[in-house]
């Protein structure tokens, strides 16, 4: 053993360092926030809780194209379709397994119309799976309660789309 490493550990010097890193630490700003008072800001491209979207005048976007469906890599989207008097299609059934959903955002990004979005809500929990397979109404209610929201986050990401 050389000389220098022996006096490092006769003084202790590693010990005198770290304790050195705690007290410079100790002192300065705290990073915590205290959560259910305070919410950390989100990016416009979070991924939360999904949601349908209506145009303004209050008619649905989805146009039953099942692209979302057909591009969900966990297969949790099932879209039942059936179609209007006028000719175009609409969604009977829309549903959403929030418990196989990986939340990648392919869904969001296939739709041609912004129909199903994920939306900025990220405190939604469940006793039971039931109540994470999200079916059309309860996707509806989503985008009407976050529309704000979400047409907001959209606007903030378009520039990078």
């Amino acid at each position: 053993m050389n000389i220098k490493q022996l006096i490092k550990q006769f003084l202790l010097l590693d010990m005198l360092r770290g304790f050195r890193i705690t007290l410079k630490h100790f002192f300065s700003k705290k990073f915590t926030i205290m959560y259910p008072q305070e919410k950390t800001p989100t990016s416009p491209r979070f991924r939360g809780e999904h949601a349908l979207r209506r145009y303004p005048n209050g008619e649905e976007r989805c146009i039953a194209c099942k692209l979302c469906e057909a591009v969900c890599p966990a297969q949790a989207i099932t879209i039942e379709a059936e179609p209007r008097s006028d000719g175009s299609r609409r969604t009977t059934r829309y549903d959403i397994d929030m418990v196989k959903c990986i939340y990648c955002g392919l869904c969001q990004e296939a739709c041609p119309v912004d129909a199903i979005v994920e939306g900025p809500n990220f405190e939604f929990t469940s006793t039971d799976r039931k109540g994470l397979v999200y079916n059309k109404a309860k996707l509806l209610k989503n985008g009407d309660k976050w529309e704000v929201d979400i047409a907001a986050m959209l606007q903030a990401d378009a520039p990078y789309k």
